[in-house]
C-alpha cells in the first residue's frame, strides 16, 4: 500500500480525516471501521472499548454507533454524555480523536431506521441473555432470533465537537486541531490550527 502524502493545508487535513472516517463505515476491513469509544464511568475512572462505526454524516458533524442498552456504556454516557472516538491506520499512519456530546436512541425515528438498516447477524447480538457484562458460569450461546433484539437495540449519535489528527511521517509529524462551537452546531467552519505533533 502507497501511503499518502500528509496534506499541506489545514482544510486538505480535515477533508482526509472525514474521508478516512467514511471510508471506515463504508470498508469493514478499513482500520476506522472499529475506532476505540472513551467514556467516563459511573465511578469517574477512564472507559474504553472497540466499537463499530455505523454511520456519518459530514455535513451535521455525526457519528452513528449501535449498542445493547443494558450495555455499561450506555449508563455512563447518560450520566456524562461526552466521550471520544480514537481511530488509528498503521498503514496510513494517521491517528484521530474525535471528540463530543454523544445522545441515545431507543425508542425514536432514528432507532428504527438504524434497527431496520442493520443485517440478521448483527440484529442478533442484542437478544443475548443475561445482560452484558453479567457474570454467567459458562460462556452463553450466540442467540438465534434476528427480532428479540429490538428492545435492547441502541442507537448512539456522536456530535462532533472537536477533530484532532496526528500523521507520522519521518519528514516531520504533523499534528492538527479542529473544534466547532456550539453556535455553529450543525453547521460551520471550525476553528483550526497546527498543533507541535
Amino acid at each position: 500500500m502507497t501511503r499518502q502524502a500528509a496534506p499541506a493545508t489545514l482544510e486538505d487535513t480535515l477533508g482526509w480525516a472525514l474521508a478516512m472516517v467514511a471510508r471506515g463505515v463504508a470498508d469493514r476491513r478499513h482500520p476506522f471501521h472499529t475506532p476505540v469509544l472513551a467514556t467516563t464511568g459511573l465511578d469517574g475512572t477512564p472507559q474504553a472499548r472497540t466499537v463499530v462505526l455505523r454511520g456519518i454524516d459530514p455535513a451535521t458533524r455525526q457519528l452513528r454507533l449501535h449498542t445493547d442498552a443494558r450495555a455499561g456504556k450506555v449508563a455512563e454516557l447518560a450520566a456524562e454524555p461526552r466521550a471520544t472516538l480514537m481511530f488509528y491506520d498503521a498503514g496510513a499512519q494517521l491517528q484521530l480523536r474525535l471528540g463530543g456530546r454523544a445522545t441515545l436512541h431507543r425508542d425514536d425515528a432514528l432507532a428504527d431506521e438504524a434497527w431496520a438498516a442493520s443485517r440478521d447477524f448483527s440484529r442478533m447480538c442484542y437478544a443475548i441473555e443475561p445482560a452484558p457484562g453479567q457474570a454467567v458460569p459458562a460462556p452463553p450461546a450466540a442467540p438465534l432470533d434476528s427480532q428479540a433484539g429490538r428492545p435492547h437495540f441502541c442507537a448512539v449519535i456522536l456530535h462532533l465537537h472537536t477533530l484532532e489528527s496526528l500523521h507520522l511521517a519521518a519528514g516531520g509529524h504533523r499534528r492538527a486541531r479542529f473544534a466547532w462551537d456550539q453556535a455553529s452546531i450543525p453547521s460551520g467552519t471550525p476553528s483550526a490550527a497546527w498543533l507541535v505533533p
